[in-house]
């Protein structure tokens, strides 16, 4: 092992050998109300970071990475994610745009040895933070922190204006929605709980739970994804005296259509598809619920207290004397407290930052009929994005509202597949979202940039022929 100082030595010298850094080519904004940046990217988590990193690259240094989250603590790895470890390969490259000292297994080797490499299953969730962290650090990456977004506020075409919660807004000609899983829409509480019970008896894998106060109580898991075992582990481990898992399904989720896409190139070459073939491979992709690991699943069931029903969906819950009873096929169960795997919906309009903008977004259901019998309200209700993440305007009069939006999140999924919020698509699709947003920015200018080409006249060959005479000779 080298360290870390050796590390980011080698990486700095890497960074002068591929040209990093350099003068914008950009050209400045001026507004009565303040700087005007180029690019403002909201979310500070991993693609965040990333995209900032690759716009640099570009020589695209007037930009902004805010996010509402303490620093240090964006994106949900130490905040809501209960998994023990990464449940991607850990020879993935997600975010070091091929710069070998950036990597994560640089930075893991330098402190554990090409040896604790060799022995690594997979990445543990708190290394990969603290890997986030260091990125964030070495890269002088510009982020501010408790920045939450309240709305984007169209000015004039390719100008935002961003209303900050408690905080003096922003101006922005380009605004990233790097926004994660939940950033395209909200994760997703069925009505037969939220209309039946008090807030105070649930609550979402998405949400901080304090396991620790429930000590020694009894909670139910609605769902059967890899989050519901993830907090199966996590409460039993905290304490919880006892935890059933409900599934709809007879059998547990086995299949992980992801780690097919990684081997057979889809996750880079998805976008090349036809509408037709996306809507057909994302209706199998979201049939599959994510299995959890195997060492997840058997450390979750070999614990006292845990219990799987299979084929029980919740047929009504209701509020009893500060608990929770639940009703499913196959009789009544009574808990102190429960906690729903349900996943999420990607759909623009719930989203409180786009609410000037959500009705001129055009959608799945807007641009592709599907065959009969086939159709999908999931994907339907999911953004039509451009090539480059753009969000696309559902009537052409609409566009300068949206000229400048970007969607890296997981709305993108279905138009561009897993990308902005799969460590597994973020090595391919962040140079696709870096050249959308690199593209925009020249053509915007490009009556100024080519009438500067146009007019260019600095001398850069000044030999003469025949050769002047020595003076001295």
């Amino acid at each position: 092992m080298i360290g870390l100082p050796a590390l980011e030595a080698d990486l700095a010298r890497q960074l002068t050998l591929i040209g990093h850094g350099g003068a914008d080519w950009t050209r400045p904004r001026a507004h009565p109300d303040g700087h005007v940046h180029d690019v403002v990217i909201i979310g500070g988590g991993q693609s965040g970071l990333a995209v900032a990193f690759g716009l640099l690259r570009e020589r695209v240094s007037n930009i902004l990475v805010i996010d509402e989250n303490p620093a240090g603590y964006e994106g949900p790895w130490d905040t809501y994610a209960r998994m023990i470890t990464l449940r991607t390969p850990k020879g993935l490259n997600p975010i070091d745009f091929g710069v070998p000292a950036l990597s994560f297994r640089a930075w893991y080797e330098a402190q554990h040895g090409t040896e604790g490499w060799d022995a690594l299953d997979k990445i543990p969730r708190g290394d990969w933070m603290a890997y986030l962290r260091w990125y964030r650090r070495v890269l002088a990456l510009p982020v501010r922190n408790d920045a939450k977004l309240d709305l984007i506020e169209p000015l004039e075409q390719g100008l935002y204006r961003l209303h900050i919660a408690g905080q003096a807004p922003l101006l922005a000609r380009k605004v990233v929605l790097a926004t994660g899983i939940q950033g395209g829409g909200e994760w997703h509480v069925p009505p037969m709980i939220a209309d039946a019970l008090p807030r105070a008896l649930y609550a979402h894998t998405s949400e901080p739970i304090d396991y620790a106060a429930l000590a020694g109580k009894r909670i139910g898991i609605l769902g059967g994804g890899a989050s519901a075992f993830d907090n199966a582990n996590a409460a039993l481990e905290s304490g919880v005296a006892a935890v059933d898992v409900f599934l709809r399904r007879k059998v547990l989720p086995r299949i992980n259509p992801i780690r097919h896409m990684e081997r057979v190139g889809f996750t880079g070459r998805y976008p090349a598809l036809a509408d037709a073939d996306k809507y057909a491979v994302m209706a199998a992709f979201l049939g599959h619920n994510q299995p959890p690991t195997n060492d997840i699943f058997a450390r979750a069931s070999a614990k006292p207290g845990f219990a799987l029903h299979l084929g029980a969906p919740w047929l009504s819950v209701a509020a009893e004397d500060d608990k929770v009873r639940v009703t499913t096929p196959h009789g009544e169960h009574v808990f102190d407290f429960v906690v729903l795997s349900t996943g999420l919906v990607s759909d623009s309009s719930l989203r409180p930052e786009l609410r000037l903008v959500a009705g001129k977004i055009a959608r799945w259901v807007d641009r592709y009929t599907p065959p009969v019998g086939q159709a999908n309200a999931l994907i339907d209700a999911h953004p039509y994005l451009g090539t480059g993440f753009e969000l696309l305007p559902r009537d052409p009069a609409d566009a300068p509202y949206l000229h400048g939006l970007f969607a890296f999140n997981y709305a993108a999924l279905v138009s561009l597949g897993l990308s902005a919020s799969a460590l597994s698509g973020l090595r391919t699709a962040l140079p696709r979202v870096v050249k959308g947003i690199t593209d925009q920015l020249f053509l915007d200018d490009r009556e100024a940039l080519v009438a500067d080409l146009l007019a260019y006249d600095e001398a850069e060959f000044v030999c003469e022929w025949p050769p002047a005479q020595d003076a001295t000779a």
